[in-house]
């Protein structure tokens, strides 16, 4: 009988324990922090172009420390994405450290509801340098809306298709309560990592009838040699202005630890007045010396017949970065 009952106990404690260990959820830390040096190697022009900061220039820089906490139990989760220093605040100028923060429900195994505020669906580029090829960053990344505050639906159809919808404030007032009655709406169908982006509405800059189309993708040519693409246009008949571009991302993967890329990019404001073009051309250099720490080395050419850069109509300049991710 004290078997029984022993044994009964011990079962009983680790049902108790698993469902304590089920009940806890699971915690990640994550993050990235970046450093680089840049120079304008057109001689007596100062200034960066491309490096995403809010004091580009000569010499060291800071990029930005981002830490990402989050947290899921069952079917729902939270995640706060904090960032701090001159990329972020570039990037973000207009949410404080708060780079995320969105609490998500599973409402079935195929459809995603997200509640707060991410970064944006639309682009190829991303805000955290650890997510791009490139250090510098694209026009089209500098001119599309960096992040959303509101509500989006995603549907995974199947393992190749998949659609979102969103509905939230308009971007360039993504921290804070809305104090209009503007919107902005999204839409993206994504098939074979191939995707469709739309956001139209308020921009938050004063024009509330802003469209922006948006295509991402790409395709491995070969085993180590990948194609990417970024295609993007914007128009506003209240502005009577917009853009229009388009980025091609040639990438060579040498070794486990080196990678070599080519950025090139043709980029057009438009106004009803006049349009204006520049071109930019980046050489980018990948190599990981640990699998946290990166090191990327890139010189980039930008020219114009249209605008100047420092006073220039084209501008050299080279850049090296280290981010590292944990």
């Amino acid at each position: 009988m004290k078997k029984i009952i022993f044994t009964l106990l011990l079962v009983s404690s680790l049902i108790i324990t698993g469902q304590e260990k089920e009940d806890k959820g699971t915690f990640t830390l994550s993050g990235t922090v970046d450093v680089y040096h840049s120079s304008n190697l057109k001689i007596g022009s100062l200034g960066s172009v491309g490096v995403l900061s809010d004091v580009p220039a000569n010499g060291f820089g800071l990029g930005m420390v981002n830490t990402v906490f989050s947290y899921e139990k069952g079917k729902a989760g939270v995640v706060a994405d904090l960032a701090y220093g001159p990329r972020a605040n570039a990037a973000n100028a207009y949410n404080g450290a708060i780079n995320q923060l969105y609490a998500y429900y599973y409402a079935t195994d195929k459809l995603k509801i997200t509640l707060g505020q991410f970064n944006t669906f639309y682009g190829y580029e991303v805000i955290s340098p650890a997510g791009n090829f490139n250090y510098s960053v694209s026009y089209l990344f500098n001119a599309g809306p960096f992040s959303h505050t509101g509500l989006k639906l995603d549907y995974a159809a199947s393992e190749d298709l998949s659609f979102m919808l969103a509905v939230t404030n308009p971007h360039g007032i993504t921290a804070g309560a809305n104090t209009t009655s503007d919107y902005q709406l999204g839409f993206q169908t994504g098939y074979k990592d191939q995707y469709f982006n739309l956001a139209y509405g308020a921009d938050g800059f004063g024009f509330t009838d802003v469209l922006y189309l948006d295509y991402t993708g790409g395709f491995d040519l070969s085993g180590s040699f990948f194609l990417g693409i970024n295609a993007g246009y914007a128009n506003s008949s209240d502005a009577d202005s917009g853009y229009q571009g388009v980025a091609l991302y040639l990438q060579n993967t040498f070794s486990d630890t080196f990678s070599l890329g080519l950025r090139t990019e043709f980029y057009t404001t438009t106004s009803g007045t006049r349009n204006t073009s520049q071109s930019a051309y980046t050489l980018t250099a990948n190599k990981s010396l640990t699998s946290s720490l990166n090191l990327i080395s890139e010189v980039r050419y930008d020219t114009s017949n249209d605008v100047t850069f420092f006073g220039k109509d084209n501008v050299t300049g080279a850049t090296l970065a280290a981010v590292y991710s944990f």
